[in-house]
């Protein structure tokens, strides 16, 4: 508890903002039928992976861990923000999503068969074009992407 009142807010604030994106989409899934396709899943999995990342540096007061912390969360949201804008201009306009990077990183994972209520695409990417408020559902993960790597790379900038 030391640590995260020590300077570890901002990375707390990194882990609940990537599990609160992927309940986000849990909502909106199974509450409003929005099914996701490999490339929702795979910045669900990245979304996860940032909030992993982020716990060190919120729990643990050492300078190189809050470093190694950021840093790690700065490529995952660099990787997200690929991810995002690759599913809106290439992936919502092919028929298939199958055998795509996204498509092979999720079931190499194993995770679609673990939680397949979380991680277990369930549409293809045409059809998972779907808007939400009239904006692409995937530049609200680009948004949050973003802000994740501006506030990594300003943790890593920091004095201190």
């Amino acid at each position: 508890m030391k640590a995260l009142l020590a300077g570890g807010r901002p990375y707390a604030a990194l882990a609940v903002m990537g599990l609160g994106a992927v309940g986000l989409a849990l909502v909106t899934q199974h509450r409003f039928d929005m099914l996701p396709c490999p490339w929702c899943i795979l910045q669900r999995m990245i979304f996860v992976a940032m909030a992993i990342a982020a716990l060190p540096g919120a729990l643990i007061a050492s300078p190189a861990v809050r470093k190694a912390s950021a840093a790690l969360v700065l490529l995952l949201a660099l990787g997200g923000v690929a991810a995002a804008l690759w599913q809106h201009f290439v992936a919502a306009s092919s028929a298939s999503c199958d055998m795509t990077l996204a498509d092979r990183i999720v079931t190499g994972s194993g995770l679609d068969a673990l939680l397949p209520d979380v991680f277990a695409p369930w549409a293809s990417c045409a059809d998972a074009a779907a808007k939400l408020l009239g904006v692409p559902y995937e530049f609200y993960s680009l948004t949050l992407f973003v802000l994740g790597a501006v506030t990594s790379l300003w943790l890593l900038l920091r004095r201190g």
